[in-house]
Protein backbone atom coordinates (compact mmCIF):
# COMPACT_ATOMS: atom_id res chain seq x y z
CA UNK A 1 0.00 0.00 0.00
CA UNK A 2 1.39 3.62 -0.43
CA UNK A 3 0.16 6.92 0.17
CA UNK A 4 1.19 10.04 -1.91
CA UNK A 5 0.56 14.08 -1.37
CA UNK A 6 1.80 17.11 -3.28
CA UNK A 7 4.98 17.16 -0.94
CA UNK A 8 6.44 13.62 -0.27
CA UNK A 9 6.08 10.32 -0.60
CA UNK A 10 5.79 7.79 1.61
CA UNK A 11 6.18 3.64 1.50
CA UNK A 12 5.21 1.56 3.81
CA UNK A 13 7.00 -1.80 4.60
CA UNK A 14 8.52 -4.18 6.74
CA UNK A 15 11.30 -1.53 7.26
CA UNK A 16 10.12 0.86 10.37
CA UNK A 17 12.40 3.68 9.21
CA UNK A 18 11.38 3.41 5.85
CA UNK A 19 7.60 5.00 6.44
CA UNK A 20 9.79 8.01 7.00
CA UNK A 21 8.26 10.72 4.39
CA UNK A 22 11.52 12.23 2.30
CA UNK A 23 11.84 15.54 1.00
CA UNK A 24 14.16 16.65 -1.90
CA UNK A 25 15.04 20.18 -2.31
CA UNK A 26 17.29 21.09 -5.19
CA UNK A 27 17.86 24.02 -7.77
CA UNK A 28 19.92 27.24 -7.71
CA UNK A 29 21.85 28.54 -4.85
CA UNK A 30 20.22 25.93 -2.13
CA UNK A 31 22.12 22.86 -4.12
CA UNK A 32 25.71 24.91 -4.28
CA UNK A 33 25.39 25.96 -1.00
CA UNK A 34 24.38 21.86 -0.29
CA UNK A 35 27.41 20.68 -2.38
CA UNK A 36 29.94 22.90 -0.72
CA UNK A 37 28.64 22.37 3.03
CA UNK A 38 28.73 18.43 1.77
CA UNK A 39 31.87 18.52 0.20
CA UNK A 40 33.76 20.19 3.58
CA UNK A 41 31.90 18.07 5.63
CA UNK A 42 30.26 20.87 7.21
CA UNK A 43 26.54 21.32 9.11
CA UNK A 44 25.32 25.02 7.89
CA UNK A 45 21.98 27.22 7.97
CA UNK A 46 21.14 29.18 5.52
CA UNK A 47 18.01 31.64 5.80
CA UNK A 48 16.17 33.72 3.51
CA UNK A 49 15.64 36.77 5.53
CA UNK A 50 13.69 40.11 4.91
CA UNK A 51 11.85 41.50 4.08
CA UNK A 52 12.77 44.20 7.07
CA UNK A 53 13.52 47.35 5.39
CA UNK A 54 10.65 49.15 3.54
CA UNK A 55 12.41 49.51 0.27
CA UNK A 56 13.05 46.12 0.00
CA UNK A 57 9.17 44.84 -0.81
CA UNK A 58 10.31 41.62 -2.24
CA UNK A 59 13.10 42.52 -4.25
CA UNK A 60 15.97 42.65 -2.09
CA UNK A 61 16.44 38.78 -1.47
CA UNK A 62 19.41 38.01 1.44
CA UNK A 63 20.73 34.82 1.84
CA UNK A 64 22.46 34.13 5.13
CA UNK A 65 24.47 31.23 6.34
CA UNK A 66 24.79 31.60 10.00
CA UNK A 67 26.64 30.14 12.95
CA UNK A 68 24.57 30.41 15.98
CA UNK A 69 23.83 34.06 15.87
CA UNK A 70 26.94 35.16 13.71
CA UNK A 71 26.67 35.97 9.94
CA UNK A 72 29.29 33.64 8.14
CA UNK A 73 28.49 34.40 4.64
CA UNK A 74 25.77 37.18 3.68
CA UNK A 75 24.49 37.02 -0.50
CA UNK A 76 22.61 39.42 -1.77
CA UNK A 77 19.86 38.40 -4.98
CA UNK A 78 18.29 41.62 -6.78
CA UNK A 79 16.15 41.64 -9.81
CA UNK A 80 12.43 40.77 -9.22
CA UNK A 81 10.78 44.02 -9.95
CA UNK A 82 12.01 44.38 -13.72
CA UNK A 83 9.93 48.14 -14.84
CA UNK A 84 12.11 48.05 -17.64
CA UNK A 85 12.23 51.64 -17.27
CA UNK A 86 15.45 52.26 -19.72
CA UNK A 87 13.31 50.01 -22.30
CA UNK A 88 10.34 51.33 -22.60
CA UNK A 89 12.60 55.21 -22.94
CA UNK A 90 13.16 53.96 -25.96
CA UNK A 91 10.01 53.78 -27.24
CA UNK A 92 8.85 57.42 -26.33
CA UNK A 93 10.44 61.03 -27.01
CA UNK A 94 12.69 62.85 -25.22
CA UNK A 95 10.38 64.70 -22.93
CA UNK A 96 8.27 61.36 -21.65
CA UNK A 97 11.54 60.12 -20.55
CA UNK A 98 10.82 62.49 -17.40
CA UNK A 99 7.87 60.54 -16.46
CA UNK A 100 9.43 57.21 -16.47
CA UNK A 101 12.85 57.84 -14.75
CA UNK A 102 11.50 60.04 -12.30
CA UNK A 103 9.70 56.63 -10.79
CA UNK A 104 13.14 55.08 -10.53
CA UNK A 105 13.78 56.11 -7.50
CA UNK A 106 10.54 57.20 -5.79
CA UNK A 107 11.84 58.68 -2.65
CA UNK A 108 14.16 61.46 -4.03
CA UNK A 109 12.20 61.55 -7.97
CA UNK A 110 13.53 64.94 -8.58
CA UNK A 111 17.28 64.26 -8.91
CA UNK A 112 16.31 61.36 -11.59
CA UNK A 113 14.37 64.22 -13.59
CA UNK A 114 17.70 66.58 -13.46
CA UNK A 115 20.28 64.16 -14.45
CA UNK A 116 18.38 62.94 -17.39
CA UNK A 117 17.18 66.64 -18.41
CA UNK A 118 20.73 67.83 -17.84
CA UNK A 119 21.85 64.93 -20.33
CA UNK A 120 19.54 65.61 -23.13
CA UNK A 121 20.07 69.70 -22.81
CA UNK A 122 23.99 68.96 -23.51
CA UNK A 123 22.76 66.18 -26.42
CA UNK A 124 21.28 69.94 -27.84
CA UNK A 125 23.69 71.98 -26.91
CA UNK A 126 21.97 74.00 -25.00
CA UNK A 127 22.96 74.02 -21.37
CA UNK A 128 23.99 77.88 -21.31
CA UNK A 129 20.31 78.90 -22.59
CA UNK A 130 18.34 76.83 -19.30
CA UNK A 131 17.08 80.25 -17.53
CA UNK A 132 18.66 81.46 -14.83
CA UNK A 133 15.33 81.12 -13.18
CA UNK A 134 14.75 77.66 -14.15
CA UNK A 135 17.95 76.06 -12.58
CA UNK A 136 17.35 78.28 -9.41
CA UNK A 137 13.80 76.21 -9.07
CA UNK A 138 16.16 73.07 -10.00
CA UNK A 139 18.61 73.57 -7.12
CA UNK A 140 15.71 74.45 -4.63
CA UNK A 141 13.45 71.12 -5.45
CA UNK A 142 16.22 69.07 -5.35
CA UNK A 143 17.72 70.24 -2.39
CA UNK A 144 13.70 69.50 -0.61
CA UNK A 145 13.98 66.52 -1.95
CA UNK A 146 17.78 65.60 -0.58
CA UNK A 147 16.08 66.27 3.09
CA UNK A 148 13.01 64.85 2.56
CA UNK A 149 14.81 61.67 1.32
CA UNK A 150 17.07 61.65 4.68
CA UNK A 151 14.25 61.99 6.77
CA UNK A 152 13.03 58.70 4.83
CA UNK A 153 16.50 57.21 5.81
CA UNK A 154 16.47 58.20 9.27
CA UNK A 155 12.41 57.67 10.15
CA UNK A 156 12.34 54.22 8.81
CA UNK A 157 16.07 52.91 10.41
CA UNK A 158 14.28 53.75 13.61
CA UNK A 159 11.22 51.82 12.83
CA UNK A 160 13.33 48.79 12.03
CA UNK A 161 14.82 49.11 15.37
CA UNK A 162 11.37 49.39 17.06
CA UNK A 163 11.56 53.10 17.60
CA UNK A 164 8.32 54.01 16.04
CA UNK A 165 8.39 57.96 17.63
CA UNK A 166 11.28 57.77 15.50
CA UNK A 167 8.75 57.29 11.97
CA UNK A 168 6.74 58.87 13.27
CA UNK A 169 8.43 62.21 13.38
CA UNK A 170 10.72 61.96 10.74
CA UNK A 171 7.21 61.18 8.23
CA UNK A 172 5.86 64.60 9.87
CA UNK A 173 9.31 66.86 8.85
CA UNK A 174 9.14 65.07 5.61
CA UNK A 175 5.13 66.27 5.20
CA UNK A 176 6.47 69.69 5.38
CA UNK A 177 8.20 69.28 2.29
CA UNK A 178 5.91 67.41 0.44
CA UNK A 179 3.41 69.55 0.64
CA UNK A 180 5.87 72.37 -1.06
CA UNK A 181 5.97 69.67 -3.92
CA UNK A 182 2.10 69.40 -4.26
CA UNK A 183 1.76 73.55 -4.28
CA UNK A 184 4.59 73.80 -6.92
CA UNK A 185 4.77 70.82 -9.36
CA UNK A 186 0.49 69.41 -8.29
CA UNK A 187 2.18 65.76 -7.20
CA UNK A 188 3.71 64.68 -3.97
CA UNK A 189 5.77 62.71 -6.03
CA UNK A 190 7.10 61.36 -9.66
CA UNK A 191 6.47 64.93 -10.50
CA UNK A 192 8.15 64.86 -14.32
CA UNK A 193 8.38 69.12 -13.03
CA UNK A 194 12.18 69.42 -14.60
CA UNK A 195 11.63 69.16 -18.23
CA UNK A 196 14.49 69.34 -20.99
CA UNK A 197 14.97 72.93 -21.52
CA UNK A 198 13.86 74.07 -18.28
CA UNK A 199 10.90 73.59 -15.47
CA UNK A 200 7.17 72.70 -16.67
CA UNK A 201 6.30 75.62 -14.93
CA UNK A 202 7.16 78.85 -12.40
CA UNK A 203 6.82 78.49 -8.87
CA UNK A 204 3.88 80.02 -8.15
CA UNK A 205 2.68 83.06 -6.22
CA UNK A 206 3.50 83.19 -2.28
CA UNK A 207 5.83 79.86 -2.70
CA UNK A 208 8.77 81.49 -1.72
CA UNK A 209 6.93 82.84 1.98
CA UNK A 210 5.58 79.01 1.92
CA UNK A 211 9.35 77.35 1.95
CA UNK A 212 10.36 79.43 4.23
CA UNK A 213 7.33 78.57 6.66
CA UNK A 214 7.91 75.04 5.85
CA UNK A 215 11.95 74.68 6.17
CA UNK A 216 10.85 76.21 9.97
CA UNK A 217 8.21 73.52 10.93
CA UNK A 218 10.54 71.21 9.39
CA UNK A 219 13.27 72.27 11.38
CA UNK A 220 11.88 72.00 14.56
CA UNK A 221 10.50 68.30 13.68
CA UNK A 222 14.42 67.95 12.49
CA UNK A 223 15.87 68.73 15.91
CA UNK A 224 13.05 66.67 17.80
CA UNK A 225 14.09 63.81 15.74
CA UNK A 226 18.07 64.24 16.13
CA UNK A 227 16.92 64.25 20.05
CA UNK A 228 15.84 61.59 19.81
CA UNK A 229 18.13 59.52 18.13
CA UNK A 230 21.76 61.16 19.44
CA UNK A 231 20.97 60.59 23.04
CA UNK A 232 19.73 57.30 22.39
CA UNK A 233 21.88 54.44 24.50
CA UNK A 234 20.20 51.89 22.59
CA UNK A 235 20.80 53.03 18.99
CA UNK A 236 24.07 53.74 20.51
CA UNK A 237 24.52 50.32 20.78
CA UNK A 238 22.53 49.09 17.65
CA UNK A 239 24.89 51.51 15.06
CA UNK A 240 28.18 52.35 17.05
CA UNK A 241 31.05 49.71 15.46
CA UNK A 242 28.28 48.12 13.04
CA UNK A 243 28.27 47.85 9.18
CA UNK A 244 31.57 49.12 9.06
CA UNK A 245 33.25 49.52 5.86
CA UNK A 246 37.16 51.10 5.53
CA UNK A 247 37.70 53.63 2.63
CA UNK A 248 39.91 51.15 0.87
CA UNK A 249 36.82 48.74 0.91
CA UNK A 250 34.18 52.03 -0.12
CA UNK A 251 36.75 52.77 -3.04
CA UNK A 252 36.83 49.05 -4.40
CA UNK A 253 33.31 48.79 -4.62
CA UNK A 254 32.69 52.03 -6.27
CA UNK A 255 30.75 53.42 -2.80
CA UNK A 256 29.33 57.00 -2.83
CA UNK A 257 27.30 59.07 -1.00
CA UNK A 258 27.28 59.35 3.38
CA UNK A 259 28.67 55.89 3.30
CA UNK A 260 31.93 57.08 1.28
CA UNK A 261 32.25 60.64 3.32
CA UNK A 262 31.38 58.18 6.18
CA UNK A 263 35.20 56.68 5.48
CA UNK A 264 36.61 60.00 5.58
CA UNK A 265 36.30 61.37 1.74
CA UNK A 266 34.82 64.67 0.91
CA UNK A 267 33.70 63.57 -2.54
CA UNK A 268 30.57 65.11 -3.43
CA UNK A 269 29.40 66.14 -6.76
CA UNK A 270 27.97 68.97 -6.30
CA UNK A 271 31.81 70.07 -5.19
CA UNK A 272 33.94 67.95 -7.35
CA UNK A 273 32.01 68.60 -10.98
CA UNK A 274 29.73 71.13 -10.23
CA UNK A 275 26.01 71.54 -12.51
CA UNK A 276 23.01 74.08 -12.02
CA UNK A 277 25.26 76.67 -10.62
CA UNK A 278 26.13 74.99 -7.43
CA UNK A 279 29.56 76.40 -7.11
CA UNK A 280 28.10 79.38 -6.37
CA UNK A 281 26.54 78.29 -3.47
CA UNK A 282 27.61 78.12 -0.03
CA UNK A 283 27.50 75.15 1.71
CA UNK A 284 29.88 72.35 3.26
CA UNK A 285 30.60 68.83 2.76
CA UNK A 286 30.25 66.80 6.36
CA UNK A 287 32.68 63.94 6.54
CA UNK A 288 33.42 61.22 9.21
CA UNK A 289 36.48 58.79 9.71
CA UNK A 290 34.56 55.91 11.84
CA UNK A 291 32.87 54.43 8.61
CA UNK A 292 29.83 53.01 11.04
CA UNK A 293 26.14 53.12 10.84
CA UNK A 294 26.18 55.62 13.68
CA UNK A 295 28.24 57.99 11.34
CA UNK A 296 25.78 57.80 8.86
CA UNK A 297 23.08 58.31 10.97
CA UNK A 298 25.17 61.45 11.84
CA UNK A 299 26.17 62.52 8.35
CA UNK A 300 22.73 62.53 7.14
CA UNK A 301 21.22 65.00 9.43
CA UNK A 302 24.72 67.29 9.11
CA UNK A 303 23.51 67.45 5.28
CA UNK A 304 19.57 68.05 6.04
CA UNK A 305 20.73 71.21 7.18
CA UNK A 306 23.19 71.90 4.65
CA UNK A 307 21.02 71.75 2.26
CA UNK A 308 18.81 73.75 4.29
CA UNK A 309 21.45 76.19 4.27
CA UNK A 310 20.99 76.14 -0.08
CA UNK A 311 17.54 76.04 0.03
CA UNK A 312 17.47 79.85 1.71
CA UNK A 313 20.21 80.60 -0.95
CA UNK A 314 17.89 79.67 -3.99
CA UNK A 315 14.84 80.97 -1.96
CA UNK A 316 16.94 84.27 -2.12
CA UNK A 317 17.69 84.39 -5.55
CA UNK A 318 14.56 84.12 -7.06
CA UNK A 319 12.55 86.78 -4.72
CA UNK A 320 16.15 88.96 -5.92
CA UNK A 321 15.58 88.19 -9.94
CA UNK A 322 11.83 88.24 -9.66
CA UNK A 323 9.66 86.78 -12.49
CA UNK A 324 11.06 85.34 -15.91
CA UNK A 325 11.46 82.54 -18.19
CA UNK A 326 11.49 79.41 -16.94
CA UNK A 327 11.99 77.39 -19.93
CA UNK A 328 14.31 78.33 -23.25
CA UNK A 329 13.28 80.28 -25.74
CA UNK A 330 13.76 78.06 -28.63
CA UNK A 331 10.51 77.29 -29.34
CA UNK A 332 11.16 73.73 -31.44
CA UNK A 333 12.81 72.33 -27.62
CA UNK A 334 10.30 74.43 -25.36
CA UNK A 335 7.08 72.65 -24.60
CA UNK A 336 4.54 74.67 -26.40
CA UNK A 337 2.63 76.17 -23.59
CA UNK A 338 3.20 76.50 -19.77
CA UNK A 339 0.66 75.10 -17.64
CA UNK A 340 -1.10 78.27 -17.01
CA UNK A 341 -4.51 77.45 -15.26
CA UNK A 342 -7.47 78.60 -16.79
CA UNK A 343 -11.22 79.42 -15.66
CA UNK A 344 -12.09 76.11 -15.37
CA UNK A 345 -9.26 75.36 -12.84
CA UNK A 346 -7.77 72.88 -15.10
CA UNK A 347 -4.93 72.97 -18.02
CA UNK A 348 -3.64 75.62 -19.68
CA UNK A 349 -4.95 78.99 -20.05
CA UNK A 350 -7.90 80.12 -22.37
CA UNK A 351 -5.96 83.04 -23.75
CA UNK A 352 -3.66 80.11 -24.93
CA UNK A 353 -6.18 78.02 -26.49
CA UNK A 354 -7.56 81.11 -28.38
CA UNK A 355 -4.56 81.78 -29.78
CA UNK A 356 -3.61 78.71 -30.97
CA UNK A 357 -7.11 77.37 -32.17
CA UNK A 358 -8.52 80.53 -33.49
CA UNK A 359 -5.69 82.78 -34.73
CA UNK A 360 -2.69 80.71 -35.74
CA UNK A 361 -2.74 77.25 -37.70
CA UNK A 362 0.89 77.46 -37.83
CA UNK A 363 1.02 77.73 -33.95
CA UNK A 364 -1.50 74.63 -33.54
CA UNK A 365 0.12 72.86 -36.18
CA UNK A 366 3.66 73.28 -34.18
CA UNK A 367 1.94 72.41 -31.02
CA UNK A 368 0.47 69.00 -31.90
CA UNK A 369 3.79 68.18 -34.01
CA UNK A 370 6.08 68.94 -30.82
CA UNK A 371 3.50 66.75 -28.34
CA UNK A 372 3.12 64.28 -30.49
CA UNK A 373 6.24 63.32 -32.52
CA UNK A 374 9.01 65.55 -29.73
CA UNK A 375 11.75 67.46 -30.91
CA UNK A 376 14.96 65.64 -32.65
CA UNK A 377 18.46 65.40 -30.68
CA UNK A 378 21.73 64.94 -32.40
CA UNK A 379 23.34 62.16 -32.95
CA UNK A 380 25.64 61.88 -30.58
CA UNK A 381 26.21 60.70 -26.84
CA UNK A 382 26.77 62.08 -23.13
CA UNK A 383 27.26 61.18 -19.78
CA UNK A 384 25.75 63.17 -16.95
CA UNK A 385 26.33 62.71 -13.01
CA UNK A 386 24.12 64.60 -10.25
CA UNK A 387 24.64 64.36 -5.95
CA UNK A 388 22.23 62.20 -5.13
CA UNK A 389 20.73 61.63 -1.63
CA UNK A 390 22.33 57.64 -1.90
CA UNK A 391 25.62 58.77 -3.99
CA UNK A 392 26.66 59.38 -7.35
CA UNK A 393 23.47 59.27 -9.82
CA UNK A 394 25.07 59.02 -13.41
CA UNK A 395 22.88 59.13 -16.84
CA UNK A 396 24.06 57.71 -20.15
CA UNK A 397 22.22 58.93 -23.22
CA UNK A 398 22.69 58.14 -27.09
CA UNK A 399 20.82 59.41 -29.96
CA UNK A 400 20.69 58.39 -33.25
CA UNK A 401 19.73 61.99 -33.96
CA UNK A 402 16.18 60.86 -33.47
CA UNK A 403 12.80 62.19 -31.70
CA UNK A 404 13.84 59.44 -28.94
CA UNK A 405 16.10 57.65 -27.22
CA UNK A 406 18.68 55.11 -28.79
CA UNK A 407 19.79 54.08 -25.66
CA UNK A 408 19.26 55.58 -21.61
CA UNK A 409 21.35 53.57 -19.02
CA UNK A 410 21.48 55.10 -15.43
CA UNK A 411 24.44 54.50 -12.86
CA UNK A 412 21.79 54.23 -9.69
CA UNK A 413 23.73 54.53 -6.29
CA UNK A 414 21.55 52.08 -4.81
CA UNK A 415 22.46 49.45 -7.30
CA UNK A 416 26.20 50.15 -6.47
CA UNK A 417 26.23 50.55 -2.79
CA UNK A 418 24.52 47.04 -2.08
CA UNK A 419 27.64 45.21 -3.24
CA UNK A 420 28.41 46.19 0.24
CA UNK A 421 25.72 43.97 2.17
CA UNK A 422 27.97 41.22 2.72
CA UNK A 423 31.57 43.12 3.60
CA UNK A 424 28.99 44.94 6.37
CA UNK A 425 27.65 42.04 7.38
CA UNK A 426 29.97 39.29 7.43
CA UNK A 427 31.39 38.13 10.82
CA UNK A 428 28.48 40.19 12.40
CA UNK A 429 24.59 39.16 14.44
CA UNK A 430 21.84 38.49 12.29
CA UNK A 431 20.47 41.92 14.04
CA UNK A 432 23.14 44.02 12.81
CA UNK A 433 22.12 42.66 9.25
CA UNK A 434 18.60 44.92 9.49
CA UNK A 435 20.99 48.27 10.89
CA UNK A 436 23.55 47.38 8.26
CA UNK A 437 21.14 47.18 4.93
CA UNK A 438 19.20 50.50 6.50
CA UNK A 439 22.70 52.50 6.99
CA UNK A 440 22.95 52.44 2.84
CA UNK A 441 19.53 53.56 2.22
CA UNK A 442 18.50 51.63 -0.87
CA UNK A 443 15.67 52.21 -2.87
CA UNK A 444 14.86 48.86 -4.73
CA UNK A 445 12.90 50.87 -7.76
CA UNK A 446 16.11 52.19 -8.85
CA UNK A 447 17.68 48.94 -9.36
CA UNK A 448 15.57 47.07 -10.91
CA UNK A 449 15.18 49.66 -13.44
Amino acid sequence: MSTQTPHATAHVVDDDTSAIPSFEASGGDWSEIAEEAARLGEERIVVNMGPQHPSTHGVLRLMLEIDGETVTEARAGIGYLHTGIEKNMEFRTWTQGVTFCTRMDYVAPLFQEAAYCLAVEKLLGITDDVPERATVIRVLMMELNRIASHLVCLATAGNELGATTVMTTGFTAREEILKIFELVTGLRMNHAYIRPGGVAQDIPPGAVDAVREALVTARHYLRQLEDLMMANPILHLRTKGIANLSLAGCMALGMTGPVLRSAGLPYDVRKADPYCGYETYDFDVPTSTDADAWSRIVLRFEECYQSMRIVEQALDRLQAMGAGPVMVADKKVAWPAQLAVGADGMGNSLDHIKEIMGTSMEALIHHFKLVTEGFRVPAGQVFQTVEHPRGELGVHLVSDGGTKPYRAHFRDPSFNNLQAVSMMCEGGQVADVVVSVASLDPVLGGVDR
